[in-house]
C-alpha cells in the first residue's frame, strides 16, 4: 500500500502532481492511501510510491475544476475518489459529462456542497476591529465552516478588503493578510475578538431592512443556518424582531394608501367583465368585446385596450405598432408624443386625421418599469399573433381601399414579411388578407433618430402619406 501525506495547505497542488505520476504508472486507486496532516499512522507500513511511468495523463480543465472543489470537502475519501475518477478518464472521458453515472453524482454533489460552504463563508464572516501598529487598519474573524475552505474562501476577502490587515481563524487553520499576500497558519485557539462600533452600526442596518410582513422562518434558518448565530452580531436581534413583526405589520396596513391610483377604476371594470368570443357585427361591438381581451398576457399590466379612432367609413387606414403610455392611459391611438408628430404629419401631406382610421397591430400596451415611469417595450411576435384577430376584424368593418403600416411590427402583423424595413420603405405590398399595403416609417422612430437623420425621415414620411391620399383619392 502506498501512503502519500499531504500538506495541510497547499494540498490540491500536491495531490494533483503525485495523482499524475501514479497515474502516469498505472497504480490503481485501491492500493494507494491518501494521508491528510490529521489522518491517523499507518499501522503496517508503507510502500514508496513508484517513479513516474511513461503513460500519457490527460485532464480536461472541467475535472481539475472540479477536482479543486471537491478537494476542499471534508470527506476523507475525496482523494481517493478523486484518483479513481482521473484513472478512469484516461479510458473513457465520455462518464465526466454524465450526470447521471454514479461517480459523477458523487462529485457532483460534493463540489455543491463546497461552492455552498463558501457562499456562507463570504455571508456570514464578521470582522472585529483590532488594535494596529502602522498605517492601516487591522481585522480579525473568527468562522467554523463544515468544510475545510480556508483557501478556497479568502481569496475573496483578499479582493474586498484589500486596504485593511486581516486575519480570519477557523478549526482549520487561520489565514492572514498584509495587504500584499495571504499567509495560512497552523490551527490555533479561537482568539479572543473584541466588540465594535461597526457591530452597532451592522445591527442598526440589519433592523432597518427586516420586512416583518415577509417572515419565513424555515427559509431564514436555511439561508442562516444557527450554527452560525454565535459569530453574528445582529442575530441578537431576531428573537425580538420576530415577536415585535405582526404589531409592524399591522402598522404598515394602517399607513398604506387609501386612495386608489387614477387608472384603477378601468382596470377593475375591465376585470369584472366577461369575456365574449361570440363574432361582433359593428365596430362598437367589436370595442366592446376588445376591452375584455385576454388573448395575450399584456392584458394584465396594461390600463386598457386602445381600440381604434376614426372615419369607420374610410377609404385610408394607418396601422401602427402598439399603443404607447399616453395611449394606455387615454383609452386613444397616437395622443403621445409620436402621435401628435403623425397628425401634423398627415395635415401636411393633405391627410385630414378625422378621414381616416387610424389603429395598432397591437391593442395593449407593453412595458417595464422604471421607478414611476413605463418604459415601452417593442411586443413579441406571439403578441402580433394573437391581436391579428382584432386587426382583421377591423379592416374587414373599415375596408379601406389602401392600408399604411407604419413600422416593421404593423409590416410584419398586415403582409406576414419579417424583411427589413429599409429597403420596402415606401413601396406597396399584398396585405395577408388582400388589398394592397403601403410601407413606410413609424413617427416614434423620427423621434428617436439623430438630429442630423430625423428630416429626411420625417420628409420621406410625408411622401409617402401624400402617396397615400393620391391612392385612395
Amino acid at each position: 500500500m502506498i501512503r502519500v501525506p499531504l500538506p495541510r495547505f497547499g494540498r490540491f497542488d500536491a495531490w494533483r502532481q503525485t495523482a499524475r505520476d501514479l497515474a502516469s504508472a498505472r497504480v490503481p486507486m485501491e492500493d494507494v492511501t491518501w494521508a491528510d496532516p490529521d489522518t491517523p499512522p499507518d499501522l503496517f507500513g508503507a510502500d514508496p510510491a513508484p517513479p513516474p511511468g511513461d503513460h500519457p495523463v490527460i485532464a480536461t480543465q472541467e475535472f481539475l475544476q472540479l477536482a479543486r472543489q471537491v478537494a476542499s470537502h471534508s470527506d476523507p475519501e475525496r482523494w481517493s475518489l478523486l484518483y479513481g475518477a482521473l484513472m478512469r478518464a484516461q479510458g473513457d472521458r465520455r462518464f465526466l459529462s454524465n450526470p447521471a453515472d454514479p461517480m459523477m453524482d458523487r462529485l457532483s454533489r460534493t463540489a455543491k456542497s463546497v461552492r455552498r460552504d463558501i457562499h456562507k463563508m463570504h455571508a456570514f464572516v464578521r470582522f472585529h476591529e483590532l488594535p494596529s501598529d502602522g498605517p492601516r487598519r487591522a481585522f480579525g474573524a473568527w468562522f467554523e465552516p463544515e468544510h475545510p475552505i480556508l483557501e478556497a474562501g479568502t481569496p475573496f476577502f483578499a479582493k474586498r478588503f484589500a486596504d485593511m490587515d486581516w486575519l480570519i481563524a477557523t478549526p482549520e487553520g487561520t489565514a492572514r493578510f498584509d495587504g500584499d499576500t495571504i499567509a495560512y497558519d497552523d490551527p490555533a485557539p479561537r482568539p479572543d475578538l473584541p466588540d465594535d462600533a461597526s457591530h452597532d452600526l451592522w445591527q442598526t442596518y440589519f433592523a432597518n431592512i427586516f420586512n416583518p410582513a415577509r417572515i419565513k422562518t424555515n427559509a431564514m434558518r436555511s439561508e442562516m443556518p444557527k450554527k452560525y448565530w454565535k459569530n453574528l452580531p445582529e442575530t441578537r436581534l431576531i428573537p425580538d424582531m420576530l415577536a415585535d413583526a405582526p404589531r409592524r405589520v399591522q402598522a404598515m396596513r394602517d399607513a398604506g394608501a387609501t386612495d386608489a391610483p387614477a387608472f384603477a377604476p378601468k382596470i377593475t371594470a375591465r376585470l369584472r367583465q366577461q369575456p365574449d368570443d361570440s363574432i361582433p357585427d359593428t365596430l362598437e361591438q367589436a370595442a366592446s368585446q376588445a376591452a375584455r381581451c385576454t388573448r395575450c398576457e399584456l392584458c394584465h399590466a396594461a390600463t386598457q385596450t386602445v381600440w381604434g379612432q376614426g372615419d369607420p367609413a374610410a377609404r385610408l387606414m394607418l396601422v401602427g405598432e402598439a399603443p404607447g403610455d399616453q395611449e394606455d392611459l387615454a383609452g386613444l391611438p397616437f395622443v403621445g408624443p409620436a402621435g401628435q408628430l403623425l397628425h401634423r404629419t398627415m395635415a401636411e401631406a393633405g391627410l385630414a386625421p378625422d378621414r381616416a382610421w387610424l389603429t395598432n397591430a397591437v391593442k395593449h400596451f407593453r412595458f417595464t418599469p422604471r421607478g414611476k415611469r413605463r418604459l415601452h417595450q417593442t411586443p413579441d411576435r406571439d403578441h402580433v399573433d394573437q391581436c391579428r384577430w382584432w386587426l382583421d376584424l377591423e379592416r374587414r368593418m373599415v375596408a379601406p381601399r389602401l392600408t399604411v403600416a407604419l413600422g416593421a411590427t404593423a409590416a410584419f402583423a398586415l403582409t406576414g414579411n419579417r424583411k427589413p424595413l429599409t429597403p420596402r420603405r415606401g413601396l406597396v405590398e399584398p396585405a395577408r388578407d388582400g388589398g394592397p399595403v403601403l410601407i413606410t416609417w413609424h413617427p416614434s422612430l423620427i423621434l428617436r433618430l439623430p438630429p442630423d437623420r430625423a428630416p429626411a425621415a420625417l420628409a420621406e414620411l410625408r411622401a409617402d402619406l401624400a402617396q397615400a391620399v393620391q391612392m385612395v383619392a
